[in-house]
C-alpha cells in the first residue's frame, strides 16, 4: 500500500479533533462517541505506512489497518475528514467477510485482543480497526462491473468496450449489462489505477492466478450484489484486492464498501444518467460545482456536506447488516 503522497493533505482542521493513539488523549472516549473526526493515529511502537485512508501499521507477520476518518476524491485526500466513516468501513468490510465465507486475511476487529503495548489508548481505535494476517500482496485490482458507470461508462462511449471486453450497442449510463464482466486495473503509487486488458492482467501475473482471480471475484460480486439488492443496494460495480499465503489467494483490504464499490439506492433507479449514490459521489459532485480547479490544494467541506457524507455512510451500512451503528 502505498505512502501518502506531497498533494494529500492530512492534518484535520483546527476546528476537529486529531487523535493520537496514546494515554495522554484527555476525554477521548466522550469526543470519540459525537462528532470527533480521526484523520490520523500514531502508534509510535510499530512501522506506518498511511495510504489515501488507512494508517497501516507493521506488526511483523501480521498488520493493524485502522480506518481513519480521511476522505478523498479526484486523487487528493480532503483537509476534512467526515465523521465515523472508518468505522462503516471497517465494519462493512467485517460484515462481509463473514457473510461470504471466502478465504480472507481478517483475524479480529477486537481491539481488546490485539496483542497492543500497555500504553496505547485503544478507544480511537475501536470500531476502526483490523488485525489482520500479512500477505504477499497481487498487484492487481480485480474489478468486476455489472452496470455501465464512471470510467467504464467514459469507455463505452468511445470505442463500445470497456477494458477490451466489447458491449452491445446502445446502452445508456447506468444501464444493467447482461452480465458482470471483469475489468482488471493497475495498482498505482500515486494517482489513478490503469484499466488494463485481461491479456495484460495475464502478462503481469500469470495464467492461473489471472483465471482464478477473475472466476472468484464475479463469484463474490454475483453473492454480494444478490444479497444487496435483496437489502435495496444496487452494487453497481466495485474492486476486490488479494494477497498470497503459501501459495493460496485470499481476499484482502476492504470488501464490498462504499469506499470500493459503487452503492446506488435500488428504489431510485432510472438508466439514462447518474444514480444517487451511497458513497462519496455527494461529496465529488459538491467538488465539481465549489470551482476548486483540482490542481490546487482542495477546499474545506461545508458542515452540511459533512453530515450528509456521514448519514449516506452510516445509511448503507445500517441497510446491508440490519443493524443499526453503534457509534450514532
Amino acid at each position: 500500500m502505498p505512502e501518502v503522497d506531497d498533494r494529500i493533505a492530512r492534518i484535520a482542521p483546527p476546528d476537529r479533533c486529531f487523535y493520537l493513539v496514546n494515554k495522554n488523549t484527555a476525554n477521548t472516549k466522550d469526543k470519540i462517541m459525537t462528532d470527533a473526526v480521526v484523520m490520523e493515529t500514531a502508534l509510535d511502537t510499530f512501522p506506518v505506512r498511511r495510504g489515501k485512508v488507512r494508517d497501516i501499521y507493521d506488526l511483523g507477520d501480521q498488520l493493524l489497518l485502522v480506518s481513519t476518518d480521511r476522505i478523498s476524491a479526484f486523487d487528493w485526500v480532503l483537509p476534512t475528514g467526515i465523521p465515523d466513516k472508518g468505522r462503516v468501513l471497517t465494519q462493512c468490510s467485517a460484515f462481509w467477510f463473514d457473510y461470504l465465507k471466502e478465504s480472507n486475511h481478517m483475524l479480529t476487529c477486537d481491539v481488546d485482543a490485539m496483542d497492543l503495548p500497555a500504553d496505547v489508548d485503544r478507544t480511537p481505535l475501536v470500531g476502526r480497526s483490523m488485525l489482520v494476517r500479512k500477505t504477499e500482496v497481487v498487484p492487481i485490482e480485480c474489478v468486476v462491473r455489472g452496470y455501465l458507470s464512471g470510467s467504464g461508462w467514459k469507455e463505452y462511449q468511445n470505442n463500445q468496450a470497456v477494458c477490451g471486453v466489447s458491449l452491445p450497442e446502445g446502452l445508456v449510463e447506468s444501464d444493467q449489462l447482461s452480465e458482470p464482466i471483469f475489468t482488471p486495473a493497475t495498482k498505482e503509487e500515486s494517482g489513478h489505477d490503469i484499466n488494463i486488458s485481461f491479456e495484460q492482467m495475464v502478462e503481469k501475473v500469470g495464467a492461473d492466478v489471472s483465471e482464478e482471480l477473475r472466476q472468484r471475484s464475479l463469484d463474490i460480486y454475483n453473492r454480494g450484489a444478490a444479497y444487496a439488492r435483496e437489502r435495496g443496494i444496487i452494487i453497481a460495480d466495485t474492486k476486490f484486492e488479494w494477497g498470497l499465503i503459501d501459495d493460496e489467494l485470499i481476499l484482502i483490504d476492504e470488501v464490498l464498501t462504499p469506499d470500493s464499490s459503487r452503492f446506488w439506492p435500488a428504489a431510485k433507479y432510472a438508466p439514462g444518467s447518474g444514480q444517487p449514490s451511497f458513497d462519496k459521489q455527494f461529496v465529488r459532485d459538491w467538488l465539481l460545482e465549489s470551482g476548486w480547479d483540482r490542481d490546487s490544494a482542495p477546499p474545506a467541506l461545508p458542515e452540511d456536506v459533512v453530515r450528509g457524507t456521514r448519514e449516506k455512510y452510516i445509511e448503507s451500512l445500517e441497510q446491508l447488516t440490519g443493524q443499526p451503528f453503534p457509534w450514532k
